[in-house]
């Protein structure tokens, strides 16, 4: 092994197109789960955004910690103002029509809709649950901090009241939720810090070693 430190961009990286992201967000492209993050808009219409920014805590009850909501965004609108949401994963069937949902980002439609989903509202929130999606939790704001005094972005922490889970990924082989058709997750286009090359986002998912 040899390993080699990066502690500011690497020259070959600086030219490199990071819309908005840290240059090691490319360098160590982490692996994180793909969801899509539902609720409804102050028009009343559905909102859907895609994030894979986010873990899981569990101290008395169940939590999910967003670690960058821009203000900007209509899902941190939804987070703040209605205080209520829904975590949706999806599966490989499914990943496109959800992924649509970032170009079919309109304040004044139905964005579900719009690219093909079906839902129906939530059972402990008003929010939006995603019948293609094998599992959708149900989720309550806690709270939100500042990234850092003056960042665009909040940390949004909310609570999982209510789970919708489909049968066919929990029942007899717990590992049906992983695999082919379980969890995705977002390998963001990995970099190479000394000669630049870069391959495209891709899916990913788990298999059991």
């Amino acid at each position: 092994m040899n390993k080699k430190q990066f502690f500011n961009i690497p020259d070959k990286v600086k030219d490199t197109e990071l819309w908005g992201f840290n240059w090691l967000e490319y360098v160590t492209a982490v692996p994180s789960p793909l969801v899509l993050v539902t609720g409804y808009k102050n028009n009343g219409l559905a909102n859907a955004t895609m994030d894979s920014w986010f873990c899981f805590s569990s101290e008395n009850d169940f939590y999910c910690i967003f670690g960058s909501v821009n203000k900007y965004t209509h899902m941190y609108e939804v987070a703040k103002n209605q205080k209520q949401l829904v975590i949706n994963f999806c599966d490989k069937d499914v990943i496109d029509r959800c992924m649509s949902t970032i170009e079919n980002n309109f304040y004044d439609k139905d964005e579900l809709a719009l690219s093909g989903l079906h839902y129906h509202n939530g059972s402990k929130v008003n929010a939006p649950v995603v019948d293609e999606c094998f599992l959708s939790l149900e989720c309550e704001t806690v709270w939100e901090k500042q990234l850092f005094d003056g960042s665009d972005h909040v940390v949004l922490c909310v609570k999982v009241v209510n789970v919708w889970f489909d049968e066919e990924h929990y029942k007899a082989d717990p590992l049906r939720r992983y695999g082919e058709n379980g969890y995705l997750y977002n390998i963001h286009a990995p970099i190479d810090p000394e000669t630049e090359e870069q391959i495209k986002s891709q899916y990913g998912v788990i298999k059991p070693l």
